[in-house]
């Protein structure tokens, strides 16, 4: 029973973890779409890369820029919580 309680708390923070990592790059995401959307439905422009490009972009930008708290959170997963687990602590 013990060993199950452990195993489903720590998927449970690997799951909270892998949200809180892709909050940033999947809000962008949706307001990049939702901004390009209405920009092709007031001009009636209809390209498939401008839909494409503008969220990719935008998408990299906020990897690179959140990439420090990406790694930070992570690796604080992993020391905190799955390396003792491992060693056996």
């Amino acid at each position: 029973m013990h060993n199950e309680v452990i195993f489903y708390d720590t998927l449970r923070q690997g799951l909270w973890v892998a949200v809180v990592i892709s909050i940033p790059i999947l809000t962008v995401a949706l307001l990049a779409g939702l901004t390009v959307g209405l920009f092709q439905a007031l001009t009636s422009i209809q390209e498939m890369t401008l839909t494409f490009v503008p969220k990719l972009a935008a998408i990299v930008a906020v990897f690179w820029v959140t990439m420090g708290f990406m790694t930070t959170t992570l690796v604080s997963f992993f020391q905190d919580r799955l390396i003792p687990l491992i060693i056996g602590g």
